[in-house]
């Protein structure tokens, strides 16, 4: 027979793990990232390696604006992520999707964090779009 502190502790909700908290993680790390990306384009224009009309489209400023509000977004749908919202699971996925093919127009302004950002966000899509069923909390004990 199980005490009341037993129980307690059982029905309470678990840390996310596996792929689910990594996938939360570099959500966190994306938009941190991308708001570091966004505050230097709109405070330190010559920090990158082209000139303004190298960019695809647009210039610094309005690159850091964006990424700037990207960042705050993908830092909150991370920690959504991270609190097993259902709803940040799709939009998390839609951000990523989104920052992946944005990131192709910033590639002339810094080639390497551009590669690695796609390449992190393929990996957290990836992730987030594990079936469920894996992340089920775990009981406590063995059944």
């Amino acid at each position: 027979m199980a005490t009341q502190a037993e129980d307690n502790r059982t029905a309470a909700r678990e840390l996310p793990s596996g792929w689910y908290a990594f996938a939360g993680a570099l959500l966190i790390i994306v938009g941190s990232l991308n708001l570091l990306q966004g505050l230097i384009a709109l405070l330190k224009d010559d920090y990158f390696a082209v000139t303004k009309g190298g960019l695809l489209f647009a210039d610094y400023s309005a690159w850091g604006t964006f990424f700037l509000i990207a960042g705050i977004i993908e830092v909150l749908v991370g920690l959504g992520i991270l609190a097993y919202k259902t709803w940040a699971r799709a939009v998390g996925v839609l951000l990523l999707m989104l920052n992946t093919i944005v990131q192709f127009a910033f590639i002339a302004a810094f080639p390497i964090w551009t590669l690695a950002a796609i390449i992190i966000n393929i990996a957290a899509i990836c992730a987030l779009m594990r079936p469920l069923d894996d992340y089920q909390p775990r009981r406590g004990y063995i059944e």
